[in-house]
């Protein structure tokens, strides 16, 4: 018997508009049924889960993991990364393709999905752009796209040269997909380690500009503007972790025009700034890199007003030898996947009053939407039976001694966190208990 039943608890599932306390059964991998308390106590089922005073919403989504592999498993595994999505509230979790060998062929990708690899959670992709994530030639994406791709990315490098970008933007467009772009113009960064602005300059370190970013997702959203005028197709551009108040505001003026223009931020981005690298910690150390305070609260009024589409932890984990080292060599990222959920209620919900279903919507169901992902990131019956369960309230601190992760790379040990996660359930199992 494969019956599961989540009993007693708050219900919040914004793509479904219901938030109200609800009863759910789970069959065979389905939400079967979501009914008022109570209507389920003759059912006999295989296991009854009480979630009182907890909520019960559709399982996370993150569309921007790094799971590094293959290639680079003493960092990472598919079984590693995905437990640590699990813990954090996951149930999908989209791979980028900078593994070694980059993930930009339909052999990869097979490889990347197979069972084999022992994923807890739902496994998508976004392969290769470009082959070998090099900039100059466009992988098949047609041939991704019938292999199972959500859509396609270089992320850690972005697609420079103007006519590639184009180029991709077009034939991602005409099979519906996004493109998903890390916004830097390294013809500007080059030997830069920080944020541009006084910590850099306190200590001695090249910082990275605000246009630096900015220059790439404006030039992204004039070809994505230009390709719908010539060609009469609706590119899809996705810009990842938006860390400045500039690029915000050219997101912002092209969802105005009515472009398929899309972003998402990082918990990182949201909490903390650039002061936070103090004396060289390269825990703080990511890219694009955290801003100061100003940029931080622009990131902050998108996720509230809608500008930003969703929340992606940009989970890139390494070994603790690599990250100590001086700053400069030290590689950019850190860990996300169980402190993201944990730092959205802490800092989006009780220190700027975003309502929980909206934090939800930016976790669950609008990244479903933005990979197109039918039946997830809601618990309507006939929908997955991903689920978790958290107590929004529950202050706790992130241990990262405790991580299922990997590695240990994040500037968020010992920090403080709100909304401990209780169960995940993917397919209708438990994946997690807490």
């Amino acid at each position: 018997m494969s019956d599961i039943l989540i009993v007693n608890g708050l219900l919040v599932d914004p793509a479904a508009g219901v938030e109200a306390p609800r009863d759910l059964l789970l069959r065979n991998g389905r939400v079967a049924a979501v009914e008022l308390p109570g209507a389920f106590q003759h059912v006999a089922a295989a296991e009854t889960i009480d979630a009182t005073g907890q909520v019960v919403a559709p399982g996370l989504i993150d569309v921007h993991v790094h799971l590094r592999e293959p290639g680079q498993t003493y960092k990472e595994t598919i079984a590693t990364g995905t437990a640590a999505a699990a813990a954090g509230g996951f149930t999908t979790v989209v791979a980028m393709p900078n593994t070694a060998p980059v993930n930009d062929s339909v052999a990869s990708l097979e490889w990347m999905l197979d069972a084999t690899r022992g994923s807890l959670v739902h496994l998508l992709a976004m392969p290769a752009a470009t082959l070998g994530s090099m900039g100059a030639k466009l992988t098949d994406f047609t041939a991704l796209a019938h292999a199972g791709a959500v859509g396609f990315t270089d992320d850690g490098k972005p697609v420079l040269e103007d006519e590639v970008m184009r180029a991709a933007l077009l034939a991602a467009g005409r099979l519906g997909l996004v493109v998903s772009q890390h916004a830097e113009d390294t013809r500007l960064t080059g030997g830069c380690s920080m944020n541009a602005g006084p910590v850099a300059f306190r200590l001695g370190l090249r910082g990275m500009s605000v246009e630096a970013e900015a220059r790439i997702v404006e030039r992204d959203i004039r070809l994505v503007r230009e390709i719908e005028r010539s060609e009469g197709v609706r590119a899809r551009l996705h810009v990842q972790h938006v860390s400045t108040a500039r690029a915000v505001q050219a997101i912002r003026a092209a969802k105005a025009e009515g472009l398929q223009v899309t972003c998402e931020v990082a918990p990182h981005h949201f909490t903390l700034t650039d002061e936070a690298v103090g004396d060289y910690n390269t825990h703080a150390k990511m890219n694009p890199p955290l801003r100061n305070e100003a940029d931080r609260q622009a990131v902050i009024a998108a996720l509230l007003d809608g500008t930003a589409d969703c929340i992606a932890t940009d989970h890139a984990p390494h070994a603790a030898h690599e990250k100590e080292q001086e700053f400069e060599r030290a590689p950019n990222g850190i860990t996300g996947l169980e402190t993201a959920l944990g730092l959205a209620l802490h800092v989006l919900g009780r220190e700027h009053g975003m309502p929980l279903r909206r934090i939800l919507q930016l976790l669950a169901a609008a990244p479903a939407a933005l990979i197109q992902q039918q039946g997830r990131g809601t618990l309507a019956p006939g929908s997955h039976a991903d689920v978790v369960v958290f107590d929004p309230a529950e202050p706790w601190c992130y241990a990262a001694a405790e991580t299922r992760s990997r590695s240990r790379n994040t500037p968020f040990d010992g920090a403080p966190m709100l909304g401990r996660v209780h169960a995940t359930l993917c397919a209708g199992r438990v994946v997690y208990r807490g």
